[in-house]
């Protein structure tokens, strides 16, 4: 099958100017990654008003002036398992928090090509424990914890749900916003010609790579890539989100589709014309407001259950 290039007209309006600012970094080559890994921890701090960022330990936490559910959400940022740092997402955390009057923890982990499979996912799991020993220091109830991440990161948080709940700890929920759950999408090499803006099948490969240790697309570890887990009977329920334009759309609706044939109760969201990581480099676009307020929306209602608030 041929498949067409995108150009930006095939780019909602309203994101057209972002996407043309956006640069193309080329993460195969080590300098690339470290000069912009130098950049993004010096990323400024967004404040939004009525909520307090504070590092606690290894944790980024947020914290609202106005606490309405003991509730806590884990959120782990994305940047293809090669860059980036919990300060990226500070806008999207602390809007959650002040929304839903919640408690948001960012994790760090260690980055591929020098740090792959397992050292992203164990980091995280640390830091899933490090949030439920400091329970009371916080004040939340370790029981309703959601975790939830974008990109990489929402594929990271795929997979830390998927290995906690086969240790018997089983988060309230899952949040993932464009999440990277499938290694064979980079191992499709028809993909290239379509030139997903943001992130191609080509980036794509190279992270996936630097991650597995190796070439996509054949078997992989336990936890390694969600897309390629059987058994989905028994998570949380799950919000996925993606533009439809994003290179992560089929594998995200399959996902969706394979969790609600196991029992899972699982949204799916796909934003008309929305490239890889919108909400991150066009916040204030409507498109990325729509999706960002039908996230939380879910979110609530989740915490809205009996025994979840």
């Amino acid at each position: 099958m041929a498949y067409v290039r995108l150009t930006l007209d095939d780019v909602a309006e309203d994101l057209r100017g972002a996407v043309k600012r956006m640069p193309r970094l080329p993460l195969q080559f080590s300098l690339v990654r470290r000069l912009v890994r130098w950049g993004l921890r010096r990323t400024p701090t967004q404040a939004v008003p009525g909520v307090e960022i504070r590092t606690i330990g290894a944790l980024r936490v947020y914290l609202p002036a106005e606490r309405r559910t003991r509730a806590a959400l884990l959120w782990i940022h994305g940047g293809g398992f090669l860059i980036g740092v919990p300060a990226q997402n500070d806008r999207l955390c602390a809007e959650t928090a002040a929304a839903l009057g919640m408690i948001v923890v960012a994790a760090s982990y260690r980055l591929a090509p020098e740090h792959p499979f397992p050292a992203g996912l164990d980091d995280c799991r640390h830091a899933w424990r490090e949030l439920r020993d400091r329970a009371g220091e916080l004040d939340i109830d370790p029981a309703r914890v959601v975790i939830g991440g974008e990109s990489a990161g929402g594929g990271l948080a795929a997979t830390l749900v998927q290995r906690l709940c086969d240790e018997g700890e089983r988060p309230l929920a899952q949040w993932l916003f464009y999440p990277m759950l499938d290694d064979r999408t980079a191992a499709r090499r028809d993909l290239d010609a379509v030139q997903h803006p943001i992130w191609n099948n080509a980036s794509n490969r190279v992270g996936w790579r630097s991650y597995l240790g190796g070439e996509p697309g054949g078997a992989v570890p336990p936890y390694a890539a969600g897309a390629h887990r059987t058994d989905l009977a028994g998570l949380p329920p799950a919000w996925i989100g993606v533009g439809s334009i994003d290179l992560f759309a089929a594998e995200d609706r399959a996902y969706a589709d394979k969790l609600a044939a196991a029992g899972v109760a699982a949204t799916f969201v796909e934003a008309p014309g929305a490239a890889h990581g919108f909400v991150a480099w066009a916040p204030d676009a409507p498109t990325s407001r729509d999706f960002l307020g039908r996230a939380i929306a879910w979110l609530a209602g989740i915490l809205a259950e009996p025994g979840n608030g």
